[in-house]
């Protein structure tokens, strides 16, 4: 694969409706054709969230047609349906990103798989550099808003039927479900804070000089995803609810040299409060 991507490559890869519909049959064929309260994607040591499943039934990535493989470490790379407080939920532990090589519109297929599932609420996690002075490791950020710098755009191509050609992005992040992030996690007594998430390519982390950018713009943290999927979602008409897992501090913020291991060990430890969260989210779902 070419170490460039042109506007006419992301095109040549767009997924066909009829993709989703054929990978959309074959998971009901697995687990099930119950909508779900709530679809999540999990980022980088995140996917111990679904150990808080009931019911799990689980769909390995290779057994899900037109999906890709998962080969990030800390991405399992398996569809986990399960319930939650007596919710169906259905959860991607491990996701697709740009600098794997895939195009932005194959990074969104999940969210395309989940809304064909019956979903219409997204929770998408990651893990994350914190930018902010105050964060500290462990730390989750309630995503308030977004910058898009992987300087793409799923949508792009032609319109899909029954898609805004231009979606509203005012409110990427649902307000109303960010207030109940912020009040399940207060009550569960898990640290959380709220900002401004930065969306980068990679794969290589970021300079001292790129953050001190990224703070000037108005950025709190920054990672490698995420930003496809939340385009895709809201002109799918989604509501969209993001969170940050902050791993560490960003290049420059500290001395601390960067590494995926230290990432991927922090995000694993805080997965069980993630899942605290939202277990009392889904309580304020179903109201």
């Amino acid at each position: 694969m070419s170490d460039e991507f042109s506007l006419e490559d992301f095109r040549a890869t767009e997924t066909p409706l009829d993709d989703v519909e054929s990978a959309a049959r074959s998971v009901r064929e697995r687990i099930g054709d119950r909508p779900p309260l709530l679809a999540l994607i999990l980022g980088s040591g995140l996917g111990g969230v679904v150990d808080a499943f009931d019911d799990a039934r689980r769909v390995p990535y290779s057994e899900i047609p037109h999906l890709p493989a998962a080969s990030v470490r800390g991405h399992a790379g398996e569809l986990v349906a399960g319930t939650l407080e007596g919710a169906e939920l259905l959860a991607f532990a491990g996701r697709f990103h740009l600098y794997e090589g895939h195009s932005p519109e194959a990074a969104a297929f999940p969210v395309r798989l989940a809304h064909a599932l019956g979903a219409r609420t997204l929770l998408v996690s990651n893990a994350a550099g914190g930018i902010r002075r105050t964060f500290r490791p462990g730390d989750l950020m309630v995503i308030r808003d977004q910058i898009n710098l992987m300087w793409c755009s799923p949508l792009s191509g032609p319109a899909r039927p029954d898609e805004p050609r231009f979606p509203e992005m005012s409110d990427a992040y649902d307000p109303a479900l960010a207030t109940l992030f912020l009040e399940s996690a207060r009550r569960a007594a898990v640290p959380v804070v709220e900002g401004v998430y930065a969306g980068v390519p990679g794969p290589s982390y970021e300079t001292p000089a790129e953050i001190r950018m990224l703070e000037r713009l108005g950025a709190d943290a920054v990672a490698m995803s995420i930003i496809p999927e939340v385009i895709t979602a809201r002109a799918l008409g989604m509501r969209v609810a993001g969170i940050s897992c902050i791993t560490n501090p960003a290049a420059g913020v500290t001395a601390r040299r960067l590494d995926h291991s230290d990432v991927v060990r922090v995000a694993s430890r805080v997965a069980g409060n993630l899942a605290q969260v939202i277990r009392g989210v889904v309580v304020g779902l179903r109201g």
